[in-house]
This record gives structure tokens, sequence and C-alpha cells, in this order.
């Protein structure tokens, strides 16, 4: 047995099996020949004729949803799917009966109102366990799961049920569409009433509110005032503190600057007084040097004609001139008999030269 598309060379004593399947809707008899069998999943479409309990045929369009359930490493569980040849035709059989069954149990307005849910539970049954109903049919000969169920299309066959069921859903219509226009009038009303209620008491609430706010409004006013005043008091007196620190900070500024200002002035001064001393020194030093060199030129002068003149009177002249009043004095110094004589230098405060003239003088006056 092979799983999925595969090349086959058949042996000299093997041939083909031919599955002869059902198809169509409603499902007929060796319509599908295959020789392969398809794994699903996939789906099968079939027509079932049922009668309610009270005699009202139908024609159902049923959709099943189908897949073969197997273990593939098992041969034995992989060679169950072919214990059945016609697997379609078992299970839409199967499947038909047990739909028959059930609506043959419910009436025909039962079975208008709950189709779906009446062939679900019969096609699938119901768990005992949790009262629900099963996901999954399962036929146990072949593994074949059905795994859903879909109710197409529900046609009565007789002309007067199916105008039965016309009338009968027109009339189930309009008594819906009176019921939910009178249900919705009757909300339409009961809302009305309430959202009246509700505004009523939504203006009272906010009459309320209102008056609340404007309490408010008027304690945050007054409070606002009296923040206002406070705030004008204290920028008013924080404007004058300002200003008096400012004119303090001006008379501070004003006296730095005065005082900087003498400052500059008195260091000016100081320097024009430097400049005028500096001036003045040097021009007391060009004097003295002017002086000095006038003087040095002067004393050459002086040096030079003393010079010119010993030079021009000569040196035995000057030593002539120079011994003439000492020998003149003397000789009369001895005229007048005196043996004796002292000789003093030049520091001493005894000048003989006027001494004899004065005895000299002195004599010639009593004479």
């Amino acid at each position: 047995m092979i799983f999925g598309p595969d090349l086959v060379l058949l042996g000299a004593d093997e041939e083909f099996t031919v599955l002869s399947l059902s198809g169509d809707t409603p499902k007929r008899e060796n319509a599908t020949k295959s020789l392969c069998l398809l794994l699903g999943p996939d789906f099968m479409t079939d027509q079932v004729t049922v009668e309610t309990s009270d005699h009202a045929r139908l024609m159902l369009k049923l959709a099943y949803n189908w897949y073969f359930d197997i273990d593939r490493s098992s041969a034995e569980d992989a060679a169950r799917i072919f214990s059945v040849s016609d697997f379609v035709g078992d299970a839409c059989k199967a499947i038909a009966s047990r739909v028959r069954g059930a609506v043959a149990a419910s009436t025909f307005d039962a079975f208008h109102r709950g189709s779906a849910e009446i062939i679900r539970k019969a096609v699938f049954g119901v768990d005992k366990a949790t009262g629900e109903i099963r996901s999954l049919l399962r036929f146990h000969s072949n593994s074949l799961v059905v795994s859903g169920i879909d109710v197409q299309s529900v046609d009565p066959i007789d002309q007067r049920t199916r105008d039965a069921l016309q009338r009968s859903v027109q009339l189930a219509i309009e008594i819906t569409t009176k019921s939910q226009e009178a249900t919705a009038r009757h909300e339409s009303e009961c809302e009305a009433q309430i959202a009246g209620g509700r505004l009523q008491i939504q203006m009272i609430d906010d009459e309320a509110r209102a008056e609340k706010e404007k309490q408010e409004l008027l304690r945050l006013r007054a409070h606002t005032e009296n923040i206002q005043a406070a705030g004008e008091a204290t920028a008013d007196a924080r404007a004058k503190a300002d200003a008096a620190d400012i004119q303090a900070k001006a008379a501070v500024e004003k006296a730095r600057h005065s005082a900087e200002a003498k400052k500059i002035k008195a260091n000016a001064e100081f320097v024009q007084s430097k400049k005028k001393n500096e001036n003045e020194l040097a021009e007391v030093l060009s004097m003295n040097e002017l002086e000095i060199n006038r003087a040095r030129r002067m004393a050459s002068i002086e040096a030079k004609k003393f010079k010119d003149i010993v030079n021009a009177i000569g040196p035995d002249t000057i030593k002539a001139i120079a011994q003439a009043g000492p020998e003149m004095q003397a000789k009369l110094l001895q005229g007048l008999g005196l043996k004796s004589f002292m000789i003093t230098d030049g520091n001493s405060p005894i000048n003989l030269f006027n001494t004899a003239s004065g005895l000299v003088g002195g004599g010639q006056s009593h004479l």
C-alpha cells in the first residue's frame, strides 16, 4: 500500500483494483470510478427526502466534511479503509437514515425553527457526560470521520405545504415585525420617560452645581481680590525697597566712580608733578652741567691767562717782585737794630710784615 503519488510497476500476476463510488446529488451508486482512494479532508453533498410527524414532506440538501483517520505506520489500520467498497454511498445512507428518524419525530414547525440543531444532534449524537452535541461521527469499519454537516436548503415537496410554509413565514415575519415595532415603541417610550427623568434630574443637578460654582466663584473672586490687594501692597513695598536699594547702589556706585575719578585725577596730578619734577631736575642738571662747563672753561681760561701772564712777565721778574717787599722790610728791621727774628708758616696768625709796617709807620708818625 502506497500513500501519496508514486510510480507503480505492476507485476505479471497483479492488476488494478477499480473503486466504484457513489456520486452526484442526490447520490447514486457507481457514479465515479477511481484507481486511488482519497484520504481527505474533503466534502460531499446529498439530498434527503424526509417527512415530519405532521406529514410534511421536505427535501433537504446537506453537505458533509469528511476525512480518514488512520495510522499510516500500521498496515492493519491502513487496510481498514478498503473494508467498505463504496464509503461515500455507505456514509450518505447512514447519515440520511439518522436524519429521517430525527425529522420524523419532530413537527414541521419545530423542525423549521431548529433544523440545524436537530440534524446535528441526529447525526453526531449527544455526549451523555456533558449533555452537549458531539463534533464528530466516526465509522469504525473503515476509519471514516465526518467532522461537520451543513444544511444548505430545506424545501417542501408538496405545493400546499410550500404555500403554508410561505404563509407561515410571512405571518411569522409580520408577527415578529409587529412585535419588534411594539417592543421598540415601548422601549422608546420608556427611554423617553427615563431620558425626561434623567433630564429633570440633570437640570436640578446642574442648577445645584451652578449654585455651588457661583459660591466657589465668589469665594475665588474674594480670594483673588485679597491676593491682588496683598500683591499690590507687596509689589509697592518691594518697589520702594527696590528703589531704595537702587538709590543706595547708585550712591555707592557714584561714590565709587567719584573715588575712581579722584584717584585718576590724583594719579594724573602725580604723573604731571612727576613729569614736572623730572623736567625741572633735567633742567637743573642741564643748568648745572652748563655751569660746570662754564666754570671749567672759565678756570681753564684763568689758568691759561695766569700762565700767559707768568710767561709774559717771566719767572725772574715774579721772583724779584715777591722778594722786594720782604727784603725791604728786613732792611727796615735791621735799621731799627733788631738782632733776631722769627719765621712762621703761612697758617700762623702772626703777620710780621704788618707788624713791621706798623712799627715803621708808628715811628714815622711820632717823628
